[in-house]
């Protein structure tokens, strides 16, 4: 496998957080950097393009994928598999893009489990009522859907330890800054500037051999 130059990043949050909200703006920022593009054997919703939203699949085909250790992690959730490309991944990563992978803290502990290096950024809301006025102000979801995640929130904020960075989503501007600085100064870290700047690094430090 070739030399990572790039970085992976994890963002988890509870729905209502705004973390693809984070995401989808910083990416608008940076050619550089994208968004891991996952497998899944649900079916398309209204205006969803496979290779966009999603790269959709059939079970059978997921379950080969499995058996071949395609998937850097994978679950099931409601009858439906979702998984994250190896392969896809690591051809990114060398390249210099730094990828973030919008998955759960379960999804999160599979990865860190091969790839150990990879950045962890837990996106939290301000308080739990506000939380719960996003969630009404989507307009998507039923008072049962939304109670059902207000109930899921409070499990997957537990986990928020786990993670490498904490950001609080109060005001979007200022939590934007916030993710940017961290990816930002992710790429000066020693070992990323090794693997980008290997060739420099390599002439600079050569001993003369006159």
């Amino acid at each position: 496998m070739q030399p990572l130059s790039g970085n992976l990043f994890i963002i988890s949050a509870p729905s209502g957080a705004g973390k693809s909200t984070l995401i989808q703006a910083l990416l608008k920022k940076h050619a550089d950097m994208q968004l891991s593009v996952s497998h899944t054997t649900r079916a398309p919703r209204a205006g969803e393009q496979n290779g966009v939203h999603y790269h959709f699949t059939t079970v059978e085909d997921f379950k080969a994928r499995i058996a071949n250790n395609e998937f850097l992690e994978w679950a099931e959730v409601f009858g439906n598999y979702y998984g994250t490309s190896r392969n896809a991944i690591y051809q990114q990563l060398s390249q210099g893009i730094d990828v973030f992978l919008d998955i759960d803290w379960q999804g999160a502990r599979q990865i860190r489990a091969q790839e150990p290096a990879t950045i962890g950024i837990f996106i939290l809301p301000p308080s739990l009522p506000e939380l719960e006025q996003r969630l009404n102000q989507r307009g998507t979801d039923s008072a049962e859907v939304i109670a059902g995640r207000m109930a899921k929130a409070q499990d997957e904020m537990s986990h928020a330890d786990e993670y490498d960075y904490l950001i609080i989503n109060d005001e979007l501007s200022e939590a934007l800054q916030q993710m940017e600085q961290i990816v930002l100064s992710q790429r000066h870290s020693l070992a990323s500037q090794q693997h980008r700047h290997s060739a420099l690094l390599d002439q600079l430090l050569a001993k003369d051999t006159k």
